[in-house]
Formats: structure tokens, C-alpha cells, sequence
């Protein structure tokens, strides 16, 4: 995937746990709560139809706070690639104020491990500097991070 510097936010981290793992924590709303959002904020609910155009949606609890994110998956590549995207809820309906697609990658490292690798697309510059500001690196690194400690458990 050739990466746009002005729009896309990117990293990959070696997690040691096998790419089946780490799909299958992805792709299951009980383990979707359990590493989805940097602690102390937790996924309160999780709705998933695992299929083109189907529904990805969480709820999130930040700090008392109730944040609903629906989306839709945009590709789902068993074992190896998510996309999903706010851009859309369900049955293609556009949202009115996306934020971005995501890119979540799995790739075997050969040793028992995973090269995992998570994207960020924007619409706009501007939205990319927004999200890196956010804190992009240290919240999706963050997450990847119990991810791994997560799925260790699961082992």
C-alpha cells in the first residue's frame, strides 16, 4: 500500500500473537471491548456484521462520557486485512462528518508473531493533522498494546 504523506497516518509493531489471534480479537465484539480504546475509556457496546457493507459500530464510555461510532467494513480479507471506514453506516447511508478510514493489517512474522500494521486515511490535510494532534501514535499504539496483552491472554 503506497502511503500519502499529506493525508494517512501509519504505523506497524511486531505483536506477539499469532495473525489468526489477533483477527479473530478484531472481529468479535466481546474482544472488541477488552483492547478497542486506550484505558481508561472502554467500549460500553459492540455491534459487528463481518461483510462488505456491513455494520462496524461501538460505543465508547470517555470519561463519563457516551461517544456512539458507527461505520461500515469496507474490505474484510480473512486473517490478513480489515478497512472500515465512518464514512457510512449501515446500507451505505453517508455520514454527515466522517473522520477516517482505517487499515488494519496481519501479516504472519514468521516467528509465531504478528507484523501488524494500523492506518489512518483522511479526507483532508487538515483532518490528518487533526488526528495526529489527537494523538494518533500514542492512542493507536495504545491499543495495540493491550491488543497484545489481550490476546497473550487467550494463548
Amino acid at each position: 500500500m503506497i502511503l500519502d504523506p499529506e493525508t494517512d497516518l501509519s504505523f506497524t509493531r511486531t505483536i506477539a500473537a499469532p495473525p489468526e489471534l489477533l483477527w479473530e480479537c478484531w472481529t468479535t465484539p466481546e474482544h472488541i471491548k477488552q483492547f478497542f480504546v486506550p484505558k481508561p475509556h472502554s467500549v460500553t457496546s459492540c455491534d459487528i456484521d463481518l461483510r462488505v457493507g456491513g455494520r462496524f459500530n461501538t460505543t465508547f464510555n470517555v470519561e463519563g462520557n457516551e461517544m456512539q461510532n458507527n461505520g461500515v467494513w469496507l474490505e474484510v480479507v480473512p486473517q490478513r486485512r480489515l478497512v472500515f471506514s465512518d464514512a457510512y453506516s449501515e446500507g451505505w447511508k453517508p455520514a454527515p462528518d466522517p473522520f477516517m478510514t482505517a487499515i488494519v493489517e496481519f501479516e504472519s512474522d514468521g516467528n509465531g508473531g504478528t507484523r501488524y500494521t494500523a492506518t489512518a486515511r483522511h479526507r483532508s490535510a487538515e483532518a490528518r493533522q487533526t488526528h495526529e494532534q489527537m494523538g494518533f501514535y500514542d492512542g493507536w499504539g495504545t491499543v495495540a498494546t493491550q491488543l497484545e496483552e489481550y490476546a497473550r491472554t487467550l494463548l
